[in-house]
């Protein structure tokens, strides 16, 4: 079994990060396969919105996305772990969500009507933190992570959320969030299922 971790912060070590680190130890121990993507570390260009990926599936930019496709295609469960800026993702995170939608066009190719309501290529899972305690602080991430998950062909099963957590490393101060984070890791991978 493969499991991608996606690194959406643009800080190294922080807490978004801690949170990913954990959940995938715990997903190595369960006997997982890991991979990593840091997107802030990727040379790639947001999407351009040329329209060429309707007629092929495929993204015409030449650029460090070209690694990224296959990974997101191959894992059957994608962590993806994020700070949250302005209510939303980071930049860098969200040009990879953006170049998705390459893998869009493609699953429309493959499937249509009643098809497109199943999902076959596996699950997502989303680790946010925020700084603030505002009530509708994931609501922004949340949405985008579920149709960034709809376009791999995956279904969007929910994930972690810490509000109130900003300084590097705060996260570490929280009482259950680390562990919480092994334990998501854990059982996505042992009560992994595919529909």
């Amino acid at each position: 079994m493969k499991v991608l971790g996606i690194y959406g912060s643009p800080r190294k070590k922080g807490n978004s990060d801690l949170l990913l680190d954990r959940a995938l130890e715990g997903a190595k121990e369960a006997g997982a396969e890991i991979a990593t993507v840091r997107p802030s570390k990727l040379e790639m260009s947001g999407c351009l919105e040329c329209g060429s990926c309707d007629e092929t599936g495929e993204c015409v930019l030449e650029d460090d996305m070209e690694k990224v496709y296959p990974m997101l295609e191959e894992a059957d469960v994608i962590l993806f772990a994020s700070p949250i800026f302005f209510y939303g993702f980071p930049a860098q995170a969200k040009a990879l969500i953006d170049r998705s939608q390459a893998l869009w066009c493609k699953r429309m190719m493959k499937k249509s009507g009643k098809e497109l309501r199943k999902y076959d290529s596996g699950k997502g899972y989303l680790l946010a933190v925020g700084a603030t305690k505002g009530k509708n602080l994931f609501e922004g991430v949340e949405l985008t992570a579920k149709y960034f998950f709809d376009a791999l062909d995956m279904s969007y099963e929910g994930g972690l959320f810490y509000r109130g957590v900003e300084g590097k490393g705060a996260i570490k101060e929280h009482p259950t969030a680390l562990k919480e984070a092994f334990d998501l890791g854990k059982k996505v991978v042992t009560n992994y299922h595919p529909e």
